[in-house]
């Protein structure tokens, strides 16, 4: 009973112990609020990474997947996948329309060659193409004057989501965002075209080098394309390097697609051609797969492995197949798939929470020094405790229990107050961004004002602390007053820099209870040592203490 009187009176008799208070939810609030605005973007790229992938990716080599459509078809019949796609992906150089004149830049680009239609099913494809028109007036009003956007007609969005240039009939091109430098990024996340440079219209040509099954190369094809939109994914690896071309144009300059087959070993007629036996059936080199809502991407990767096992042997059996499916391809979730990009960022998280974890030694250490003080002011106390018949064990309860309290409220203040900070932190970030009220700075020379009143009051009267604490009151107030006077805005997380508009405002809840946890433990590690020393406190040399 005299352990929580003795520690109740302690708490609250005295302003130190709420500074210990403050120091430990001041330690963890840093802590959570870093981890889960970390944890937020993990989330969004992880996110966007999926979108643009699906939920399994089967790749082969250079030859590619012959009868795809069989394949595809097996596919979709799955009652666990949602969709499924085909592509070819390669590399290719694209000759871009500006500058004016006859040289010209040239880009080197990651070639999708894709079915948009189906596409679409998997990925989020149709929803990234950029430039559409509003959807609503109260859309078009919130765009500037100067946004293409306003104007667009319906058909760049149509021609964006089938790769036809609708005008023409021609097959079109989309560009990642970032592959044209004629793209300017604004502080809200939207685009303006740069140096006159408004891209959906123009002429590109694409450059590819063909690449046998064996590894030989061929002559380079090139092909000029309309680009008919333009990407953003989300993520700025991929729309840096990304175009997208219809998949039977992607075959045809890559030798992909059907093609006779010529019985080499035959005489060849007069004019030097050899008998055709048949056709080498179109090739993609990749399929990607969506699975069900509440299909885990590790079990559809299963399902998709055993699918092209029985197809590729289907095949092998089938003496009427003029080609061979491959038995061995990569079957990866779209985490194996973009590792690369989503491993990085997690280290970075995991190294964040290590380093920013060690400000708990800070809060152990000031506990320490705080409850040593206060053994050594109370050794009397604790003598007198001690003469009357409490326990070592008794002393040293009042002491870490006094820590267990102060861990406890801390932590729990932390996290509430990293909660008001997170939920927040866009507004505060756009008053970070935005001039500073006249009213704060005003009202921060008011204050600075009263304070130098006290520090006057407080020389004439000859208090050395009282000086002390208005002098840096008035000197505190004063340059954050006029910090505010000269403060025009400035946003730390820039959109036209950074490759997001928003930062991310959901809690770590995770991270949340075991930093509280860990804020709870240090400080009572903090308050052990001096309550070991308490409890060593011989009763009759702490009655003649002091």
């Amino acid at each position: 009973m005299y352990a929580a009187l003795l520690s109740n009176r302690y708490l609250t008799s005295r302003l130190i112990p709420f500074i210990a208070i403050g120091a430990v939810g001041l330690c963890v609030a840093l802590v959570v609020t870093v981890v889960s605005v970390m944890t937020g973007f993990l989330d969004m790229l992880k996110a966007s990474g999926r979108t643009i992938v699906g939920d399994v990716i089967v790749s082969s080599g250079l030859g590619g997947i012959p009868y795809s459509d069989e394949l595809l078809a097996t596919i979709r019949a799955n009652p666990d996948v949602q969709g499924a796609t085909p592509l070819i992906d390669t590399i290719g150089l694209l000759r871009m329309p500006y500058p004016a004149g006859p040289q010209k830049e040239v880009s080197h680009v990651q070639v999708w060659a894709v079915d948009p239609a189906s596409l679409a099913t998997v990925t989020d494809y149709a929803k990234d193409l950029y430039w559409r028109p509003p959807a609503t007036e109260a859309a078009a009003a919130a765009m500037t004057p100067e946004d293409p956007r306003r104007s667009l007609k319906p058909a760049v969005l149509t021609d964006g989501e089938t790769l036809v240039q609708s005008s023409t009939g021609r097959p079109g091109i989309t560009l990642g965002m970032h592959v044209s430098v004629g793209n300017s990024r604004q502080r809200d996340g939207s685009y303006l075209p740069r140096y006159g440079w408004f891209m959906p219209g123009h002429d590109v040509t694409l450059t590819v080098v063909p690449v046998s099954g064996q590894g030989k190369i061929a002559e380079p094809r090139e092909q000029i394309f309309p680009i008919v939109n333009e990407v953003q994914t989300g993520i700025y690896e991929v729309d840096r390097n990304r175009i997208y071309i219809p998949l039977t144009e992607g075959q045809r300059l890559l030798r992909l697609d059907e093609a006779p087959l010529y019985d080499l070993s035959a005489e060849p007629d007069a004019a030097g051609n050899y008998p055709i036996i048949g056709t080498t059936p179109a090739r993609i080199t990749k399929v990607l797969v969506r699975a069900k809502p509440g299909v885990s991407a590790d079990d559809l990767k299963k399902s998709i492995g055993s699918i092209y096992a029985d197809f590729a042997e289907r095949i092998a059996k089938d003496p009427t197949r003029t080609a061979r499916a491959s038995s061995i391809v990569n079957i990866l979730t779209w985490e194996e798939q973009l590792r690369d990009l989503i491993t990085p960022v997690e280290k970075e998280r995991e190294m964040m929470r290590v380093l920013f974890s060690l400000i708990y030694l800070v809060c152990a250490g000031l506990i320490l020094s705080i409850f040593w003080a206060i053994v050594v002011e109370k050794t009397r106390d604790i003598g007198i405790l001690r003469a009357i018949g409490a326990s070592r064990l008794g002393v040293m309860w009042i002491f870490l229990r006094y820590g267990l309290v102060i861990g406890v409220v801390g932590s729990g203040l932390g996290v509430a107050l990293a909660w008001m900070i997170i939920r927040n932190i866009n507004a505060i970030h756009l008053a970070i961004g935005s001039d500073a009220p006249s009213g704060m700075w005003i009202g921060g020379y008011v204050a600075a004002g009263l304070c130098l009143i006290g520090l006057v009051r407080a020389l004439w009267r000859q208090r050395l602390l009282s000086v002390l604490l208005w002098l840096l009151g008035t000197l505190v107030l004063a340059l954050a007053a006029t910090l505010l006077l000269f403060h025009k805005g400035t946003l730390i997380w820039d959109p036209s820099v950074y490759y997001f508009t928003i930062i991310p405002d959901q809690v770590d809840w995770t991270t949340a209870w075991t930093t509280a946890v860990g804020g709870i433990l240090f400080s009572v590690i903090g308050a052990a040592i001096p309550a070991s020393k308490a409890a060593d406190i011989d009763p009759v040399e702490a009655l003649h203490y002091g």
